[in-house]
């Protein structure tokens, strides 16, 4: 992978260039929530956005990544390893061929965009000596070794995020369903170590050419591969993991849903993410729930929200009505005089809060109902009501007219 400076990577993830690896980490995984394909279905800019905290993520929380982009603006894995143009008879390094290309351009424009990052993440700046090109990039690209391989570190494995649709009632009350997930698993066949006793199988990085391209930049470099040395096959690599020590491999994974589980919730799954490297721990398996929607019941929360309708009598008189409640039928007193749209609470009778142990209420929201006008004996009544009731309910309304 070759990471162009056309992003700065802090400022993707809203950080200062002297952050620490916790506030990286706080950082990406607030973002990742926010921008989630998953979250955001059709929303190409959400898309790219993740991508783009993702990209971030994988620089500046690795250590030797993070301080090569300090330093340099970019970073590449692909074993960029850089010619000395100050070496006498043009040598050349046995990864790279610029034929005579002149680096003193690129070597001031490295050098002045590495000091200017430093310089704002409060670093020393870099010499400018003859060797200061290799110096600046050597400690980063390394070629192949001669016996045709790339020396192989621990590294933990990544996360996996995976979207988990549920029903209202499965969020409310909990469940526990089997997921079928793709990761990265340790090679049975040589436990992870990438080696083989003997024989060899095409180079995975050039797949089999012995070329790789890198970008730089504007500029684009063909490179003898790091990995295999040019020779386009791995000695003593695996056969079943062409050398990485890792497999892929589809898994099931039983997920335990809590009760009270909201729709963005997001739930952990230690060590189900990709196998580490060379024994190195896996990473962890990220499961985000989406509830889908009650045509009746609207969570907020842990309360529930309802509305009901009533009859005018029943708003004018009072009365004792049931309502649906996720626990069943509950007994909700409407006093004499409520008004249309006027909310009631039911202590309790929420959602479940697992971490705190408490429950929610409901909001029950009452609806008046205009009674079918057909028979004259309805008439009456109502005419003899408006001849008791003379106020004019839009008197306020005028006055405010007046006033303005």
């Amino acid at each position: 992978m070759a990471a162009s400076p056309k992003h700065d990577y802090y400022e993707t993830l809203g950080v200062a260039r002297g952050a620490s690896e916790d506030d990286i980490r706080k950082a990406y995984r607030k973002l990742a929530r926010k921008f989630h394909p998953d979250l955001n279905p059709g929303d190409k800019s959400a898309e790219d956005r993740f991508k783009n905290v993702q990209e971030a993520y994988d620089i500046l929380s690795d250590s030797k990544k993070r301080n090569m982009y300090d330093q340099v603006g970019f970073y590449s894995d692909n074993g960029f390893a850089a010619a000395d143009p100050h070496a006498g008879g043009g040598a050349r390094h046995p990864n790279m061929d610029f034929g005579g290309f002149d680096f003193s351009d690129v070597l001031r424009n490295a050098q002045a965009e590495g000091n200017a990052r430093r310089g704002s993440a409060g670093t020393s700046g870099a010499g400018t000596s003859g060797g200061g090109f290799r110096d600046i990039f050597s400690q980063f690209f390394r070629g192949g070794e001669a016996g045709g391989g790339e020396e192989r570190v621990a590294e933990k494995g990544s996360d996996l995020e995976y979207g988990l649709n549920i029903t209202f009632w499965q969020a409310i009350k909990g469940t526990q369903t089997t997921i079928q997930i793709n990761r990265y698993e340790e090679c049975p066949v040589c436990r992870g170590t990438g080696g083989n006793e003997s024989g060899s199988v095409a180079c995975p990085q050039c797949s089999g050419t012995g070329n790789v391209t890198q970008m730089a930049g504007n500029m684009k470099f063909n490179l003898t591969c790091p990995k295999c040395n040019g020779r386009g096959r791995l000695k003593n690599a695996c056969p079943s993991c062409h050398g990485d020590g890792r497999i892929t491999h589809t898994e099931s994974v039983d997920v335990r849903i809590p009760p009270g589980a909201q729709n963005g919730s997001r739930l952990r799954v230690a060590g189900k993410g990709n196998a580490g490297t060379m024994g190195a721990p896996a990473g962890d398996l990220y499961i985000t729930t989406h509830v889908e929607q009650h045509p009746l019941f609207h969570r907020d929360g842990d309360n529930i929200q309802m509305k009901v309708p009533v009859t005018v009598s029943e708003a004018g008189l009072g009365a004792k009505i049931e309502v649906p409640t996720i626990d069943g039928k509950s007994l909700l007193k409407i006093p004499p005089g409520t008004q249309n749209n006027q909310k009631f609470r039911l202590r309790e009778r929420g959602v479940l809060n697992s971490r705190k142990g408490t429950r929610g209420d409901q909001i029950v929201q009452v609806q008046l109902q205009m009674p079918d006008i057909r028979d004259e004996r309805t008439k009456e009544i109502l005419r003899q009501l408006a001849e008791l009731q003379t106020e004019d309910p839009r008197k306020e309304i005028w006055e405010g007219q007046q006033d303005s």
